[in-house]
């Protein structure tokens, strides 16, 4: 074990040799285990002094068929940012050529959070994929220690346990900044995503990143923090121009937030990319209906979705051996905002 992290049934499959499936069996009483590998997993059980919790005892080694898309956001806010129905179509499409069926569940209060412990310790599903993870949520911990399959679009950190599949963040902001810096920019404010997010704090590196090989002070006061929604990109582009008016160029760290900085820039009078250059990420379809329309960094949102559902398939049905963890490559896409 490394640092204080708990041991789940994943980490005594491991010592063991032998899959979740075998372990979960011999917590609960099955005899359905040869006596070789229960003598392993009971050996693995007391050296990593691993103590089986009330949804470790209660899952069944049957298969429902049945994944959980699990979505630790509001109703609205599913339906207002591209990203996530671009998610869901990827994940979709993958599960569209099994038998596995996809239930949707928004987790957004402690209730709903002891529902999706229920379905998990009730076997009511074979595995979790996990989007829009925050540094200090609970779910990840909680389904790591469960033993549950489990894989998360983005991740917590650059230590993350779990399977992920996430894009270039941190080289896609810096491909955008560098765009922007190309193009004879020097004032370039920049928008963030929530900060408790790696998402957001890789692509305020990136901004970071390319001001620094480009030899160009970036200049803190130029960073206002978002939360990747509309609200938030406008009110950010408001304080940045009362702040320093001089600011030539603006990255936002979503496409959502790059035109919602659009509407207050042209609300104030200000001509795009005339006055100040604009540049998202994503490369949703709001940015190719902007006026003008808006270059961002493309990432693969659909196939981030395909990939994390084909990385889940083959831990529940245990081919996969170890944690799988993706970085997807970003491409820049210049459009008439720059």
């Amino acid at each position: 074990m490394t640092g204080n992290r708990r041991p789940t049934i994943k980490t005594v499959a491991a010592r063991a040799g032998v899959g979740r499936t075998t372990v979960s069996r011999v917590i609960n009483g099955s005899e359905l285990v040869s006596a070789d590998a229960r003598a392993r997993v009971l050996a693995a059980i007391k050296e990593l002094d691993y103590v089986p919790n009330s949804v470790a005892r209660g899952l069944v080694t049957n298969r429902t068929n049945s994944v959980a898309l699990v979505i630790p956001e509001s109703e609205s806010r599913l339906g207002s940012e591209p990203y996530f129905a671009a998610l869901i179509r990827g994940v979709s499409g993958a599960l569209s050529k099994t038998r596995t069926q996809l239930q949707l569940m928004l987790v957004r209060d402690q209730s709903e959070r002891d529902q999706l412990a229920e379905s998990v310790a009730t076997s009511r599903v074979d595995g979790v994929l996990l989007v829009s993870v925050h540094a200090h949520d609970q779910l990840p911990g909680m389904l790591e220690e469960m033993g549950l399959p489990t894989v998360l679009a983005g991740r917590r950190d650059e230590n993350e346990p779990l399977s992920y599949v996430t894009a270039d963040n941190t080289g896609g902001a810096t491909a955008a900044v560098r765009h922007l810096l190309d193009s004879g920019r020097r004032r370039i404010a920049t928008i963030t995503g929530a900060l408790d997010m790696d998402v957001g704090r890789s692509r305020l590196e990136g901004w970071r990143a390319a001001h620094a090989e480009a030899g160009v002070a970036a200049d803190e006061r130029l960073i206002e923090v978002g939360d990747f929604t509309e609200e938030s990109g406008r009110r950010a582009m408001r304080s940045l121009l009362e702040r320093a008016p001089d600011l030539d160029a603006v990255f936002a760290a979503s496409d959502l937030m790059a035109v919602s900085a659009l509407s207050e820039l042209r609300r104030q009078g200000r001509q795009v990319p005339g006055d100040v250059a604009v540049v998202g990420f994503e490369d949703s379809v709001l940015a190719r209906h902007t006026n003008p329309p808006l270059t961002t960094i493309r990432q693969p949102v659909e196939e981030l979705g395909r990939m994390m559902a084909a990385i889940l398939l083959d831990e529940i049905s245990e081919v996969a051996s170890a944690e799988r963890q993706l970085t997807l490559p970003t491409e820049l896409v210049v459009r008439e905002s720059s």
